[in-house]
């Protein structure tokens, strides 16, 4: 083989190897950009099912509802019963590490409220999770809660508040009243007339479906 065609074999090896270098690099971004969603659920027992079979709780009903345009979307239901918005601000952190999700839901408030925790160092809470949520390239959701009015009106006034105040404060969408549909209704409590009934979940849902998928085109629109 003569000098001028063994230079040719190389320079044509040479690009070959550059285009499928090329090729290998790409692929990853090319799988990240096309990944479905990941939503990360933080909340008290209303979202873990309390008294419930897991998948007749409104998160495992959201999955269901949510394939129908995500196939393959993740619901992490980070959710512990009795949990407070300091518990979760905790715990936030290695969540969103070991997840990474798209979308962070934070359903947390309402046993702060029953345990009459300050109302500034629940919305302080909230505000510091739905950063460090955003922080990690996460959009973010607030489902606000309501308490009864015998905590009276100044305090329960200021509670309500609040979510709307953290909510604005991070440009998070909120749920004004997470329990909206169903808290007139006692039919739709158990006995303990706190959690919500399976025959609930789904109206849970069909509530807050909406800015589910609000939050969602804002990490999934180009």
């Amino acid at each position: 083989m003569g000098l001028m065609n063994m230079s040719r074999l190389l320079s044509f090896g040479r690009s070959c190897a550059l285009v499928l270098v090329g090729l290998l690099m790409a692929v990853p971004h090319a799988t990240a950009n096309t990944a479905e969603p990941v939503i990360l659920v933080v909340g008290d027992s209303l979202s873990a099912a309390y008294g419930l079979a897991e998948e007749d709780g409104w998160v495992n009903l959201a999955r269901e509802a949510l394939q129908k345009e995500y196939p393959d979307v993740e619901l992490v239901n980070a959710s512990i019963s009795g949990d407070t918005t300091g518990g979760g601000l905790r715990r936030l952190p290695s969540a969103l590490e070991r997840f990474e999700p798209d979308l962070v839901i934070i359903e947390l408030g309402g046993n702060d409220g029953l345990r009459a925790y300050p109302v500034d160092s629940m919305r302080a809470n909230l505000i510091a999770m739905a950063e460090a949520a955003q922080q990690s390239g996460a959009a973010t959701l607030l489902l606000g809660m309501m308490i009864p009015s015998n905590y009276g009106p100044a305090y329960t006034e200021a509670f309500s508040a609040a979510f709307a105040e953290a909510a604005k404060a991070t440009d998070s969408l909120l749920v004004p009243f997470f329990l909206e549909p169903i808290a007139t209704d006692r039919s739709y409590f158990q006995r303990d007339g706190i959690h919500p009934t399976a025959d609930a979940q789904p109206l849970l849902l069909e509530h807050t479906l909406p800015d589910i998928k609000r939050a969602l085109e804002r990490v999934t629109s180009p």
